[in-house]
C-alpha cells in the first residue's frame, strides 16, 4: 500500500552529504559564522573581483527605481543592499534580510559606516519570511539561494512577498557551458580550501562551498523552479561561460 512520505525521514544536500534538514540549517549558520568577518576578501580573491560587476550587472536588470521597496535576502555583508540603497533613495527601502547573526551585523555595521540609513535589517529564514504579502518591488538574492535549506518553499514565499508587476532576480553560481571550462574552474575551486585555511583560518567552509557549487541545480532546472513557484517571464543569463548565473522571474 502506498503511504505519504515522512518530512521527518526527509533529507537535503549539505554538499555531497545527505543530512537533515534542520542540520543543515545549523551547519550552514556556522559555515557563515566563521568566515563573516573575511567573507568578502575571499569572494575577491575567488572571483578575481568580477563578483563586484556581476551584482552591478543584477542592479540593472532588477529594474529597480526611486521609491521602490527591495528585499536582499541572504544580505550578507551588506554588498547588495549598499549598491540598491542609493537607487531607491530616501523615499524608498531596501532591508537586508538574513538568517545568520554574524553575517548580518557585519553587513549593518558596514552600511551604518557609509550612512545609508535607509537600510533596514531582519533575521529570517528564507523559507518563513515575516513579511505581508505583496511587500516588495523587488527582491534579490546574491550567491546565498544554494544555502537554502529548502529552496522550492523559498521561491513560494519570495512569490507571496513581491507584488503583482514585481521582479525576483537571483545571481548564483551556475555550471559551465564548456567542458574545458568546467574542468579548468573544477581545478581553481581545488585551491579555495587551502587559500580559506590560510585568510579565514579555516578550510572546511571553502570546501563547503565547492560541494554546495557542485550540486547546486542546474541553469534549466533553476528556471523551472522559478517557474513552478509561480514566476513568469523567466530567464537567466550565462556570466563567464556559465560559471555564474542571473535569473530573473515576474510577478504576474
Amino acid at each position: 500500500m502506498d503511504t505519504e512520505p515522512d518530512p521527518n525521514n526527509a533529507t537535503v544536500d549539505f554538499g555531497f552529504q545527505k543530512v537533515a534538514p534542520a542540520e543543515k540549517t545549523e551547519r550552514v549558520g556556522e559555515v557563515f559564522s566563521t568566515v563573516a568577518r573575511r567573507y568578502d576578501l575571499m569572494n575577491d580573491l575567488m572571483s578575481f573581483g568580477t563578483h563586484r560587476i556581476m551584482k552591478r550587472m543584477v542592479i540593472h536588470m532588477s529594474g529597480v527605481r526611486a521609491g521602490h521597496r527591495v528585499l536582499d535576502l541572504a544580505g550578507g555583508t551588506g554588498d547588495m543592499a549598499a549598491l540598491f540603497g542609493p537607487v531607491v533613495g530616501h523615499d524608498g527601502a531596501v532591508i537586508m534580510t538574513d538568517l545568520n547573526a554574524e553575517m548580518l551585523a557585519v553587513g549593518r555595521d558596514r552600511l551604518l559606516d557609509k550612512g545609508m540609513t535607509q537600510i533596514q535589517y531582519c533575521r529570517a529564514p528564507a523559507e518563513s519570511l515575516p513579511f505581508t504579502d505583496d511587500a516588495f518591488d523587488v527582491a534579490c538574492i546574491s550567491f546565498g539561494i544554494r544555502n537554502f535549506t529548502d529552496k522550492d518553499t523559498a521561491l513560494r514565499e519570495l512569490h507571496r512577498v513581491i507584488r503583482p508587476g514585481g521582479t525576483l532576480i537571483v545571481l548564483e553560481f551556475s555550471q559551465p557551458k564548456s567542458p574545458l571550462l568546467g574542468s579548468a574552474y573544477k581545478a581553481f575551486q581545488a585551491l579555495w580550501p587551502t587559500a580559506g585555511r590560510a585568510l579565514v583560518g579555516a578550510a572546511q567552509p571553502y570546501e563547503y562551498l565547492v560541494e554546495s557549487i557542485r550540486v547546486h541545480p542546474s541553469q534549466e532546472a533553476l528556471q523551472q523552479m522559478f517557474e513552478d513557484a509561480g514566476f513568469r517571464d523567466v530567464y537567466f543569463e550565462n556570466l563567464v561561460g556559465g560559471i555564474a548565473a542571473i535569473h530573473r522571474g515576474s510577478v504576474l
